[in-house]
């Protein structure tokens, strides 16, 4: 389909588009100027994850067409938690921790992706406690809660499962839809805000906003959503073996990045590569044409573009000459993962097993032996057979490390903990 604004343009070519109100309206009005679009992110943890990538390359592309994203902060919602899809309640965060998963996340997860600033079409950052805190509840009640009925809430599918599961859905998490269309009537009134973006998941969420603004102030806004992130086999993105793909380097390095989006499958190269690059259609059409052992430049490509964008061009760079040096030439580059240990502790003998876990090459003792058994473990690139193996500083190559590794892609470094 072709539309008449450049981003709902961009967003089809490039798969982003699952659902929207009103589309054709939301066409027209992005060709009358500069509007703003949001999406919410709550502030459960330090970093953001590349389950919300998605929704961060849509705000791009938004500014990238000529409007004015705004990356609203939940740190009202985050001591709330969405139920959305979930089989329990989430843990409730204080204010202190909700504060500081807010700075991190501001400081390591927008700024490569978004530009900050005053003009017309910079991005903007906003926190919904600013409004939702200050709100006095029986005047809430009295002037948005008789636009949402319990029938209707009822009816959304985030709901539905979980009262289908027999799961508990406490009064606070069912107020979480009526505080996130208030935040779209809010920032509308604030900002002028059309348009609320995110995944398929939060459709419900969003039209409540819609609706919200329709009756309470006679606004026309907008719903569109994106399909959720998964894999050719079905199953959801965003998983390793050693928990989420985050986006803050702190919490995972950028050559584990670079790693997750280089071993992704390969039917999957052309969807993340639309989705998660900034490359030209013609050049992804040609690298998704690549087949055999080729499609495995494709993939260093998306590990490189996805890299560069979340950490910068030197990180991505640095990324693939450690990959390179350690795949290709056997040698090992120095961004690979890597833990430390006391001279005296190794002089000792450490099991092999534990170094598996304690490098996160295993997630558990269990899954080390049976790696260690199933011969897919290795040290200093000799196979290590035996689940009584110790590792000691005699092992120790003359450059000062023992390299690691779980089958053919998974590899860390033990190094001597510096005295003092």
């Amino acid at each position: 389909m072709t539309y008449k604004s450049d981003f709902l343009n961009i967003l089809d070519q490039r798969g982003f588009i699952h659902q929207g109100s009103d589309v054709e309206g939301l066409d027209k009005k992005l060709t009358e100027g500069v509007q703003s679009a949001y999406i919410g992110f709550d502030a459960t943890a330090q970093s953001l994850h590349i389950g919300n990538l998605t929704g961060i390359m849509m705000l791009y592309w938004f500014q990238q067409a000529g409007h004015k994203p705004i990356t609203l902060m939940g740190g009202g919602t985050s001591k709330v938690g969405d139920p959305s899809f979930k089989d329990e309640s989430r843990k409730l965060l204080d204010d202190a921790t909700i504060s500081t998963n807010i700075e991190h996340i501001k400081n390591t997860c927008f700024r490569q992706f978004l530009k900050y600033g005053d003009g017309p079409t910079d991005a903007l950052m906003v926190n919904n406690d600013d409004w939702l805190s200050g709100l006095h509840y029986l005047s809430f009640l009295r002037d948005y809660g008789r636009f949402f009925t319990v029938n209707r809430m009822l009816s959304f599918d985030s709901v539905k499962l979980r009262l289908e599961r027999e799961s508990p859905l406490t009064l606070l998490e069912f107020n979480y839809m009526v505080m996130q269309g208030y935040d779209f009537l809010e920032l509308h009134r604030r900002y002028g805000t059309v348009l609320q973006m995110g995944g398929s998941d939060q459709w419900g969420n969003i039209i409540n906003g819609v609706e919200l603004g329709h009756k309470a102030d006679q606004v026309q806004l907008f719903a569109l959503t994106a399909p959720l992130l998964t894999t050719a086999s079905g199953q959801k993105m965003g998983k390793t073996e050693k928990g989420a793909v985050w986006l803050n380097a702190a919490m995972l390095s950028a050559y584990d990045y670079w790693q997750y989006w280089r071993n992704v499958e390969d039917a999957d190269v052309e969807k993340l590569l639309l989705r998660f690059t900034t490359l030209p259609l013609d050049e992804i059409a040609r690298l998704a044409k690549l087949g055999g052992a080729e499609i495995n430049e494709a993939k260093k490509t998306l590990a490189f573009e996805a890299t560069k964008l979340c950490h910068g061009e030197k990180a991505a760079q640095e990324a693939a000459e450690t990959a390179r040096k350690t795949f290709e030439q056997g040698s090992v580059g120095a961004d690979l993962p890597a833990i430390e240990i006391d001279a005296a502790r190794l002089d000792q003998g450490v099991p092999f097993v534990d170094l598996l876990v304690e490098s996160g090459l295993a997630a558990s003792k269990g899954e080390a032996r049976r790696l260690i058994e199933g011969g897919g473990a290795r040290a200093n690139d000799q196979p290590v057979g035996n689940i009584a193996h110790t590792s000691t500083t005699a092992d120790l190559t003359a450059d000062g490390y023992i390299k690691l590794s779980a089958g053919k892609k998974k590899h860390a470094l033990v190094r001597l903990k510096k005295a003092g």
